[in-house]
C-alpha cells in the first residue's frame, strides 16, 4: 500500500483496526512512472506528490483529495501491471494465514512498510487483492468521504467469494465496527458504517458459475463526464474496452484496466 505519512497530524490518523474489513486504498503498479503520471493527469486530472516510501512511489490527488497510489516497481519487482484494492485488517499475518487456509495464495508479504504492514494476496479463484495493517494515510477520512474510488469483484460465484473474503477479512462478525454483507439485486453488497464500499457480482442468481470469467477486482473512479474522459484516454494512448452513457472500461498504455463511472453511480 502506498501510504503517505508526510506532514502527519496524530489527531487525524485512522488505524486499520477501527475500519477492519473495509477497502482502505487502491494502488497501481507501473513499469514507467512518468508515463503513468502523464496519462492519468490527462485523463482524470490528477496531480501528484511523492510518497514517503521513496522515488518509485506517488500519491495521486484529485482537487487536493488523495485518490490512489502509484508504484513504479512492476519491472523492478517483476510484478504484473494492475490496479489493486487494499483492505484494512487488524492483523496482516493472521489474515494472510486465513487466506492460505481457505485456498488463497500469498504472493508478497506480509512486509513492513512503516507505519504498517502489507501483503499482496489472491483469492481461491485467482483475483488479486491487498491487505494493510496499521495507520492509514493522514487524509484517509477525506478519501473515504469523497469516495473517489469504488471496487467491484467480478467472479464466477459471488456467494463462494463472499464466504472467502468474509472469513479472511472478518466481515459480518460480532466484532464492533465490522462490515455488513447483504445480497441485493444479484450482487453481494458490502457496507462499512452504512455506506456501500464494494460489490461482488457473478451474474444472475439462477445462472451457473461461468468458467470463462477471469476473476478480478475492478477499480472504478468517479468522474463528472464519462465521454470527455474516454476521449482523453484515446488521445493519450489508452484503449476503450466497453462504454455506455454512465460508465467505460479502459486500459491505460501500460496495460492496467480500470473503470470510470459517472459521479453518484455506485
Amino acid at each position: 500500500m502506498n501510504s503517505d505519512s508526510d506532514h502527519r497530524d496524530d489527531e487525524n490518523i485512522v488505524s486499520s483496526h477501527s475500519v477492519f474489513g473495509a477497502p482502505c486504498w487502491v494502488s497501481l503498479t507501473s513499469r514507467d512512472l512518468p508515463a503513468t503520471e502523464d496519462f492519468y493527469a490527462a485523463v482524470l486530472g490528477w496531480q501528484w506528490r511523492t510518497a514517503k516510501l521513496g522515488d518509485h512511489f506517488r500519491i495521486a490527488l484529485a482537487d487536493g483529495v488523495p485518490v490512489a497510489g502509484i508504484a513504479g516497481v512492476a519491472s523492478l519487482w517483476q510484478m504484473a501491471v494492475a490496479w489493486t484494492p487494499y483492505f484494512a485488517v487488524s492483523d496482516a499475518d493472521a489474515a494472510a494465514s486465513r487466506a492460505r487456509e481457505r485456498g488463497g495464495t500469498v504472493a508478497v508479504g506480509p512486509l513492513s512498510f512503516p507505519p504498517g504492514r502489507a501483503a499482496l494476496l489472491a483469492d481461491r479463484h485467482g483475483a488479486s487483492f491487498g491487505i494493510w495493517e496499521g495507520a492509514l494515510f493522514t487524509d484517509w477520512e477525506t478519501w473515504r468521504k469523497a469516495a473517489p474510488a469504488f471496487i467491484r469483484l467480478h467472479t464466477r460465484d459471488a456467494f463462494d467469494a463472499a464466504i472467502f473474503y468474509g472469513e479472511v477479512l472478518e466481515w459480518a462478525t460480532e466484532k464492533p465496527g465490522c462490515c455488513e454483507v447483504r445480497y441485493e439485486a444479484n450482487e453481494v453488497v458490502l457496507r462499512s458504517e452504512g455506506e456501500v464500499v464494494a460489490r461482488i457480482t457473478s451474474g444472475a442468481l439462477e445462472a451457473a458459475p461461468d468458467p470463462t470469467i477471469r476473476p478480478h477486482w475492478q477499480v472504478h473512479f468517479s468522474v463528472s463526464d464519462v465521454a470527455a474522459r474516454v476521449e482523453a484516454a484515446q488521445h493519450h494512448g489508452g484503449t476503450i474496452l466497453t462504454q455506455d452513457a454512465h460508465e467505460a472500461v479502459l486500459r491505460d498504455p501500460d496495460g492496467a484496466q480500470f473503470t470510470i463511472t459517472s459521479r453518484g453511480e455506485r
